[in-house]
């Protein structure tokens, strides 16, 4: 989350959506598997080997129930995985920036999300409603390091995107970029 645009009116963050690479792996890993184990489980059924280089329907393993059934259910739900995922990376969900504009006072947050009346996302709030900048760090097995605004009767809304936690010293200037640019204090450093 780089500032993009940093003018003295002006800072621009971009935040990433879905379309990083471990969304594409694991949509890739979902759509084989998923489609292996509905191919697999409709081969019991069809009686023809619908996977090249198998022999399921010679195995005396492979019935069609309960097995074959298994595997169709497996594959169905693998296959409507996968159809999530790809779903996901062609919408680019979470995808947006986070502006902050003296120059027409106000702070814009937007995201994209699925389909639907709620497709974007566009929060604003005037600048005199944000108290501060609040930092979230924790280490062990499932780091986390978010940026929060904390606005004035709303709460922290976060301003980190869902992509690998960015280092410390990254976090640390983004943060204290973005509270000399509203002149509010940081917590949580």
């Amino acid at each position: 989350m780089a500032p993009i645009q940093q003018t003295v009116t002006r800072l621009r963050y971009e935040v990433a959506g879905a379309r990083r690479l471990s969304s594409y792996l694991t949509a890739l890993a979902l759509t084989i598997g998923g489609l292996g184990f509905l191919l697999a489980g409709l081969s019991t059924f069809a009686g023809v080997n619908l996977l090249p280089f198998t022999d399921i329907v010679g195995n005396p393993q492979f019935n069609k129930f309960p097995q074959g059934a298994v595997l169709s259910a497996y594959g169905a739900l693998g296959s409507l995985f996968a159809l999530y995922y790809w779903l996901t990376i062609f919408l680019n969900v979470g995808a947006g920036y986070n502006e902050f504009d003296k120059k027409s006072g106000k702070v814009t947050i937007y995201r994209s999300g699925f389909l639907g009346k709620d497709r974007h996302v566009n929060i604003q709030y005037p600048l005199n409603m944000i108290q501060g900048i609040r930092v979230v760090l924790k280490d062990g097995l499932n780091p986390r390091r978010l940026i929060y605004l904390k606005v004035k009767g709303k709460g922290d809304i976060r301003l980190s995107g869902v992509e690998q936690p960015p280092t410390l010293t990254v976090l640390e200037e983004q943060a204290a970029t973005m509270a000399q640019f509203l002149g509010v204090s940081i917590e949580g450093i």
